[in-house]
């Protein structure tokens, strides 16, 4: 695998401010605690949000990724929830359920106008310029009774679903809702040439450029996160000319990596260093931490003290 990475990662830029390349294949990326991205595959940049400040696992909001090509999945639960808890909190719809598949969309949702209102919406997704998604309402019913024909005077439309301010991430046009991902989704944010979007039950998928050979080809390959290039802190360390890769040791289909965790991961994995002065990381799963942390003890100053206390037995399984 690594020999194959090696023949693809471009090297031309070294300087420590450049954009550091990523490829990801099965990564599971924990966005906050409550929502999460499925990588099925990805091929792009790490590129710094501010000139001054180096990307940093430990502040998702100092970088952002660039996709050049991409397969990317949310839950639809995760969705619904996100969207219930923090996206769109101050519109009148509320209680969102996300249903649908290929590119149909249903919505349901409580209007609160006036009274509360059960509100059906169906539609198409499609994925539009600006890295949005559109959702193009052909129906909107109330108590599943159509609106022109019972409710008249009461004028629900789409515009009456979400009151959607500036930075929302969100846009209503006549029939239309304009979803910015960059905007509206946790950080890290994520952007690039979206040119497919479509419900694969359970999950929205997204798909960057054309990644179809690339997720055809990567079939059989280990779980991964490559990165190179650029400079990267991660905890109290800082990594410039960046080579790093870490490997899921486990046989899970996702590689599961929290944001708001890693580090436990990282002290638990196992590292080695390349003859290039990279590092290669082998990591285990976060379900498996707990049971790895029983019983292990550390490195202390009274154990440098003392040649005749023997040394953590974890220490010396490795």
């Amino acid at each position: 695998m690594s020999g194959a990475l090696a023949a693809t990662v471009p090297s031309a830029d070294h300087s420590e401010s450049a954009p550091i390349t990523v490829y990801a294949h099965n990564l599971m990326l924990r966005k906050g605690p409550d929502f999460r991205i499925y990588v099925r595959w990805l091929r792009g940049q790490m590129v710094r949000s501010s000139r001054e400040v180096n990307p940093s696992f430990d502040d998702p909001e100092s970088f952002s990724l660039d996709v050049k090509t991409g397969v990317i999945r949310a839950n639809m639960g995760d969705l619904n929830k996100f969207l219930n808890s923090t996206a769109i909190v101050d519109s009148p719809l509320k209680n969102i359920s996300l249903t649908g598949d290929g590119d149909q969309v249903k919505v349901h949702g409580d209007l609160h106008k006036l009274v509360p209102l059960p509100i059906e919406l169906i539609g198409t997704i499609s994925a539009v310029p600006g890295n949005r998604i559109q959702l193009h309402v052909t129906k909107l019913s109330v108590l599943k009774i159509p609106l022109k024909a019972v409710l008249g005077g009461l004028h629900v439309d789409v515009s009456d679903l979400f009151h959607p301010t500036v930075n929302s991430g969100m846009e209503v046009a006549g029939n239309d809702i304009f979803f910015d991902t960059q905007k509206l989704i946790p950080p890290p944010h994520i952007h690039g040439e979206l040119t497919k979007v479509h419900i694969v039950n359970p999950d929205l998928e997204e798909i960057y450029g054309d990644a179809k050979e690339a997720v055809t080809r990567v079939e059989q390959w280990r779980n991964f996160l490559r990165l190179s290039d650029g400079t990267l802190d991660f905890g109290k360390l800082t990594m410039r000319h960046v080579d790093l890769i870490m490997v899921d040791l486990s046989n899970d289909a996702w590689f599961d990596l929290d944001l708001n965790n890693y580090q436990e991961q990282l002290v638990n994995g196992y590292t080695r260093m390349t003859p290039q002065a990279g590092l290669q990381i082998f990591m285990p799963d976060l379900d498996e931490l707990r049971k790895r942390n029983q019983g292990k003890q550390s490195v202390g100053l009274e154990w440098l003290k003392n040649r005749n206390l023997p040394p953590p037995a974890d220490v010396t399984a490795k």
